[in-house]
């Protein structure tokens, strides 16, 4: 994945209009190592091979508590189906508590105008056969272009109730209930500890995670990688 700047951050684009933005980070490897060294009263100045030896026992044995003294914050903006996801992931997280914070924007207030996640016809995906979630092979050729247009279609008719609706008067907060939700972008902040963005890396880069949120964590695990890639090695399997 390709690393570009926006507003001067770096970041990576995913889907046809998303991308994730590292906004800030606290700490890098050797924050973990001086955490852990505490105990002892150490303080290391630079990363040597004993440090990264460290690294690979504390994730190896589960002591965690040094990953959670570094943090990282990031912008994302994704199709709220993906956001939905990703938020109950973090809910149901064991480390929602260790320094985990959600901030989204909100249609109560702005009305910019929505974008869509419009797939392409060849990237509609058929019910998997034995499973009741995820998906299967893609659809025939034919059948995508139908039905993406049927979806372009059903937002282009949701944009103009919900403009007619604001043009009457309707406040923003009800007036968009008239946009196709599931598909409509929306932009947050997920600031974490080191430990959490692992745990949600070893989540959503699984095979078996949805396809859309798999590129998304693959856009946070190669932007995180620049300041912890030593933790990350060792954290995320």
């Amino acid at each position: 994945m390709e690393i570009i700047e926006i507003k001067g951050k770096p970041t990576v684009k995913v889907l046809d209009k998303g991308y994730v933005r590292m906004v800030d980070t606290m700490g890098d490897d050797l924050t973990v190592v001086n955490a852990a060294r505490v105990s002892y009263d150490k303080q290391k100045e630079e990363l040597d091979e004993r440090d990264e030896r460290l690294i690979r026992f504390l994730a190896r044995e589960g002591h965690t508590s040094p990953f959670r003294h570094a943090s990282l914050q990031f912008e994302i903006y994704a199709p709220l189906m993906v956001a939905r996801q990703w938020w109950k992931y973090v809910v149901g997280s064991s480390h929602q508590d260790n320094m985990v914070a959600w901030n989204e924007s909100s249609r109560r207030y702005v009305t910019e105008e929505p974008t869509f996640y419009i797939l392409a016809p060849d990237e509609w995906r058929q019910a998997p056969e034995n499973s009741k979630q995820g998906s299967g092979d893609p659809v025939d050729t034919v059948d995508g272009i139908e039905i993406s247009g049927k979806l372009i279609r059903f937002i282009n008719e949701g944009e103009r109730l919900y403009r007619e609706a604001l043009e009457v008067g309707i406040c923003a907060e009800q007036a968009r209930l008239f946009l196709p939700a599931y598909g409509m972008y929306v932009r947050w902040y997920w600031t974490s500890s080191l430990q959490g963005v692992a745990h949600f890396l070893n989540q959503r880069l699984a095979h078996d995670a949805q396809k859309e949120i798999q590129g998304y964590a693959q856009a946070v695990d190669v932007l995180a990688r620049k300041d912890f890639p030593r933790s990350l090695e060792e954290l995320v399997k």
